[in-house]
């Protein structure tokens, strides 16, 4: 398989990039695996066989070089409590407040992102955020896709979890706001 490097990384590098800001948290990290992921790739592109798509196998590489990394932190915290309750995700009226609660849960988001084990991560990731399929996801982590399955179920628990009481406060916040309008309090359920 004859491959131009050049365009392959002009093609997949904000790819690559997002999968690693996502997994790593932070833009330095995020930069230093993906130049990571492109040495690597260069040094084994002679050994791609084309078994699986381009994408899918720096999707793997990318991945590998986030955990690499991530093992190497000492001080990881992550989430570990699967409890699973049910929560409402409360329905916004759109414009500046919205889009201001929206970048609050985006942040939210991330750091629950940041806070679950790197496996979990990764498959969370790879599936609800670059949406992947789950046979591609358990294609570029090298795992059966039973086991991708089980991983990003318990991936979104967590998450869930974790942004339980951040949706609960908007939630209360949004009923406080609607109190004093009737007919604006009776569209939010």
């Amino acid at each position: 398989m004859d491959i131009d490097f050049r365009e392959l990384v002009e093609k997949y590098t904000s790819m690559v990039y997002s999968v690693a800001l996502r997994m790593l948290g932070n833009t330095q990290d995020a930069e230093d695996a993906t130049q990571e992921t492109f040495l690597s790739a260069f040094k084994s592109l002679k050994s791609f066989r084309g078994q699986s798509s381009l994408s899918t196998w720096l999707y793997r590489i990318a991945v590998n070089a986030c955990l690499m990394k991530l093992r190497k932190e000492k001080s990881a915290h992550y989430l570990v409590d699967t409890g699973y309750e049910d929560m409402d995700i409360p329905d916004r009226e759109p414009g500046p407040e919205r889009a201001a609660i929206n970048n609050e849960l985006r942040e939210h988001i991330q750091e629950g992102l940041s806070r679950l084990p790197p496996d979990m991560r990764a498959a969370v990731i790879l599936r609800d955020v670059q949406g992947l399929s789950g046979e591609e996801a358990a294609e570029a982590l090298g795992v059966q896709l039973a086991t991708q399955k089980t991983r990003l179920h318990r991936g979104r628990v967590l998450l869930r979890k974790h942004l339980e009481t951040y949706l609960r406060k908007a939630s209360d916040t949004q009923a406080d706001d609607t109190s004093g309008n009737p007919e604006r309090g009776s569209r939010i359920k």
